[in-house]
């Protein structure tokens, strides 16, 4: 498979590459937007992985590949920079988050039921701790009705690993949100979020996001009718286990997704839902009843946060 890297902007590029090198993946080129990085680390990247081309225009960089993987931290640049591979049949991984506001996420399901290859989000939904749960036996295990899941860092760049873990365990289906106020942090470190999912059928979550005193392990407490399963991600083995589940899609070894599209969306969508229930009074919200009308996560405001924390000196 021969694969187009878009954007250098956090440290996945040069994690995946290895692993997309073992599975025999042949990376084309790169192309960075230069939301993060200077034209000079792009340069020092090609050459530290033999790539051996830097790509200008994402139309040439749509001819040349079988596919490409998306790795903006902008996600509000994903639709449009994802666009050119989709409109001449090439698979698309994007990482996470998906999108920031329902109308991408969107798009995205468009584009999947008219028959694009499109596949990725966070790696916690295809976390080794995960399957290593479900591989038990159900009358061992149990039937999972109630799930805490958390993490660190921010609300939804980090947070939606949390919401993606989750829908990981808990599957499809998820009815509505609600906000339940934030946790102060006593040192004065910043405070996190609570949020409530509702299932269809009844089943619950609960996510522990954003910001926090200091780090924290991507974590579950999964309760069922027999058990209680506590669990800490290993964070070594998430890239891994993302790309071997995505990687033969993408490369068309098989027509099953990963993911259903609809399954795939459900995670950004329940982060959006639960920005509006706290932007109104921690109102109940429906993810039936998000539009595109609805306040999303800004990208470019994130990618200038994190431009600043890279490039602290001079900001670029």
């Amino acid at each position: 498979m021969r694969i187009g890297i878009v954007d250098l902007d956090t440290s996945h590029p040069e994690n995946w590459i290895p692993i997309e090198h073992e599975w025999g993946c042949d990376i084309v080129g790169v192309y960075d937007g230069g939301s993060i990085h200077p034209r000079s680390y792009v340069e020092q990247f090609a050459k530290r992985f033999d790539i051996p081309r830097i790509y200008d225009d994402l139309e040439q960089m749509a001819s040349d590949v079988d596919g490409v993987i998306i790795h903006g931290c902008d996600w509000d640049t994903h639709i449009a920079k994802a666009k050119p591979f989709v409109e001449r049949g090439k698979s698309v991984m994007l990482d996470k988050p998906l999108a920031g506001n329902v109308r991408d996420l969107r798009q995205i399901s468009r584009w999947v039921r008219d028959g694009a290859r499109i596949t990725g989000g966070s790696a916690l939904r295809f976390c080794r701790e995960t399957s290593d749960y479900f591989a038990q036996p159900v009358a061992q295990r149990g039937t999972p009705h109630t799930v805490i899941c958390g993490c660190a860092v921010d609300d939804f760049n980090y947070g939606i690993h949390a919401y993606s873990h989750l829908c990981g365990i808990m599957g499809h289906g998820i009815q509505s949100v609600r906000h339940m106020g934030c946790v102060g942090m006593s040192s004065g470190g910043g405070e996190q979020r609570r949020v409530q999912v509702n299932w269809d059928d009844g089943r619950k979550g609960i996510l522990i996001i954003g910001k926090a005193a200091a780090w924290q392990p991507f974590y579950a407490s999964i309760i069922t009718e027999q058990t209680c399963t506590q669990m800490q991600v290993d964070h070594t083995r998430l890239y891994r286990a993302l790309l071997e589940t995505c990687l033969p899609y993408l490369a068309g070894k098989t027509d099953q997704p990963p993911v259903a599209v609809e399954q795939l969306i459900e995670a950004e969508l329940a982060a959006l839902a639960a920005m509006k229930s706290w932007t109104h009074g921690d109102a109940l919200i429906t993810l039936l009843s998000l539009s595109d009308a609805d306040a999303g996560y800004h990208g470019p405001a994130f990618a200038d946060e994190y431009r600043l924390q890279k490039y602290p000196a001079k900001g670029n």
